[in-house]
């Protein structure tokens, strides 16, 4: 029996499942249901389900068989409600009242609210996210020729136990047979390779579509095997995504003069600012990648202004507008995003604070949901924690990866290290750069002494007496299975892994690369090894130098930290 994990999110929600042979969850592609990527789209949606659903009506006598009780926990007849990208191909009426875009948020808060009314039947959030669930089994069933029967699912670190009761009953109603609860940010931590059986402090921001959710967790080993954290400090607003999608259709059609707006009584008016929203969503998440994008989504002449239909200027008839990072940027700070950020993450270290916890005793930072991506959040992050603890590479599937690990039993992994790490040196002929791997991936900590030992010849680039000893160390961001998807280079840009792409390099020392002096120098005409370096890693990941002068057999570093790694 496989073992399933669902990351049930309020805009998106992606399934995984186990590969025992090797020992990786992978997340299952569900191709009727996913969202389609567009062309040239860097950040991968193919696995990734919107929270929605579209009730049928009952049409027949196997749709009503198949909602029995009894008969539903075994088998799976016939269909009750479209979800995913087929509920929102099916809502092309706009605000369709049986299409419920958002069920979560009401299922964490208010279960029993009614979202949807038809012929004396009431679905509420519980009722609505069962629905749900049930085709998403139907789904996996038909992709995979299984129906999930042992399941984990990640709840947020702030649901009350009646939220997870509510799970419970849902997957026992649905032939369920084991279900594991994790706190999200335990999954987190675990999709990110950290150790859950020692007790570390965790700063997770969780930034969605819909919420920021930014909490400083305790995850000690008594409490994460149970896939359970301790909530220090947390803070949280409606702010995601959705609304900066919501910024942008605006923007746009305040720009080219159209009367579109979300609060409008008439369908096609409100059909076409839908329209824009997916479109603004395409633009934003192209510039994370690209410094200029254009908005194609232009509504009919008919929701053109007055006004602008009486100057009959061609700016203001329909053109696609470009808009660029730097403007998106400008449109967040007009709007308070980066502010409204950088003062729910200083609560939260102040209510860290009052609780004994300062700044310098959390050990990782965490990063996931795709807002995490927007220009400038990840800089924010870096600059107050440092590169070395912040982990931003796979913000979409750490949570799911992590709960089907859970789910395994596959909790303690031993301590290594996730990226390449290499120095730099030139040809002597070409000039070209070479990178040379000290620390590959998948290195496990900490190492022996002489972990990489070799001979060196210093380079004197300039064709003098060289003086100083410089090693210059790079972090190698390359695509690795699960391992890494994001990478920030050192100007704060975001690439795109995939496979076959040459690999992004982010210097790491370039403004201290001195490693020792050289007494007396090293001329230029003298090729034999002058230096015996050696590099390790300790307990906490610091990259340490050992360096031995052959010429005067003096040590110029000996066990000397030079960085951290992740």
């Amino acid at each position: 029996m496989s073992k399933w994990a669902i990351d049930l999110g309020t805009t998106n929600t992606r399934v995984a499942r186990w590969n025992p042979e090797q020992e990786l969850p992978e997340i299952v592609h569900l191709e009727d249901v996913c969202r389609e990527p567009l062309p040239a789209q860097d950040i991968q949606v193919r696995n990734s389900i919107p929270s929605c659903l579209y009730i049928l009506p009952a049409r027949g006598f196997k749709e009503r068989f198949g909602a029995l009780p009894l008969v539903e926990r075994f088998f799976l007849i016939g269909r009750r409600a479209l979800i995913g990208l087929e509920a929102l191909r099916k809502d092309n009426r706009p605000y369709s009242p049986q299409f419920i875009p958002s069920f979560k948020p009401y299922l964490l808060r208010e279960s029993q609210r009614a979202l949807y009314h038809r012929h004396g039947r009431t679905w509420n959030a519980q009722a609505s996210a069962k629905l749900f669930l049930r085709e998403l089994f139907s789904c996996v069933k038909r992709a995979t020729g299984e129906r999930p029967r042992d399941l984990v699912m990640s709840v947020p670190v702030d649901s009350y136990e009646p939220y997870r009761a509510q799970l419970n009953i849902i997957a026992t109603q649905l032939g369920i047979r084991r279900l594991k609860i994790i706190d999200e940010p335990v999954a987190a931590a675990i999709g990110y390779s950290l150790r859950v059986d020692e007790s570390q402090y965790t700063l997770v921001i969780d930034f969605g579509g819909g919420t920021l959710d930014i909490a400083l967790v305790e995850i000690g080993e008594s409490t994460a095997k149970k896939g359970r954290c301790r909530v220090v400090a947390k803070a949280g607003a409606a702010l995601g995504g959705n609304l900066v999608d919501g910024w942008l259709a605006d923007e746009f059609a305040a720009r080219m003069n159209y009367a579109v707006s979300s609060r409008s009584d008439r369908p096609d008016e409100r059909f076409w600012y839908r329209a824009m929203l997916e479109e603004a969503c395409r633009l934003k998440e192209s510039l994370y990648f690209r410094p200029r994008e254009t908005f194609y989504m232009v509504p009919p002449q008919e929701f053109q202004r007055f006004e602008a239909r009486l100057t009959h200027r061609r700016e203001d008839l329909g053109n696609a507008p470009d808009f660029t990072r730097a403007e998106l940027v400008d449109l967040l700070v007009k709007k308070g995003l980066y502010r409204q950020f950088d003062e729910l993450l200083e609560e939260v270290l102040d209510r860290a604070a009052e609780q004994g916890v300062d700044h310098a005793q959390i050990q990782e930072v965490l990063m996931t949901g795709g807002s995490t991506l927007l220009p400038g959040v990840y800089a924010r992050v870096e600059k107050l924690f440092g590169r070395d603890k912040v982990r931003a590479w796979q913000p979409f599937e750490a949570i799911a990866y992590g709960a089907c690990a859970f789910g395994a039993d596959h909790l303690t992994r031993s301590d290594f290290i996730v990226h390449d790490y290499a120095f730099v040196t030139y040809n002597r002929k070409t000039h070209e750069p070479e990178y040379n791997v000290i620390v590959p991936r998948r290195t496990p900590f900490p190492t022996a002494s002489d972990f990489w030992r070799r001979r060196l010849v210093p380079t004197c680039p300039l064709g003098i007496p060289e003086n100083y000893f410089k090693l210059e160390i790079c972090e190698i961001g390359k695509k690795h299975l699960v391992d890494q998807e994001f990478v920030w280079d050192r100007e704060g840009q975001l690439h795109s892994l995939t496979d076959g792409d040459a690999p992004v390099i982010i210097p790491l020392n370039r403004d201290n690369p001195t490693l020792g002096t050289l007494d007396p120098p090293h001329e230029p005409t003298d090729h034999a090894p002058r230096l015996d370096v050696a590099f390790m890693v300790g307990e906490n990941r610091w990259l340490c130098v050992t360096v031995r002068d052959l010429k005067t057999n003096r040590y110029l570093k000996r066990d000397a930290p030079v960085l951290r790694l992740k």
